[in-house]
């Protein structure tokens, strides 16, 4: 069986001009494909992030997107200085061999921006 090629997570807001905003200004996210009522976004070569336009309360609730960096610092100092809610500063947590921090996007939804210490997760 062939690997899969890309990834898409996508995400609903009830304003997807503030939405696209936040992930292009805020992020710095590239837009990719603007469909009308759904925007995707590249996070990384082959992974994008979407939002769609949909009515009715978001479904945030046990959900975290996660973005893997070695600079979790300087994330953190961009959101904060952005006015980004930030929802834990960085730590690190033992637990798993990570250093992470999380925000909420303005759907509510958690972001979590996190480096591996473990030796065995796949760098490519």
């Amino acid at each position: 069986m062939q690997e899969f090629e890309q990834f898409v997570t996508f995400l609903y807001t009830e304003d997807l001009v503030s939405s696209s905003r936040f992930l292009a200004d805020t992020l710095g996210l590239r837009l990719v494909l603007d469909q009308g009522r759904c925007h995707i976004f590249r996070v990384a070569p082959h992974s994008y992030l979407g939002v769609c336009e949909r009515e009715g309360p978001s479904p945030s609730s046990g959900v975290i997107v996660t973005f893997v960096t070695h600079d979790v610092d300087g994330w953190h100092e961009r959101l904060k200085a952005a006015g980004v809610p930030i929802v834990k500063a960085p730590a690190h947590n033992e637990e798993y061999s990570i250093y992470h921090m999380f925000f909420r996007d303005p759907n509510g939804y958690l972001f979590e921006v996190q480096q591996f210490f473990d030796p065995t997760w796949p760098s490519d």
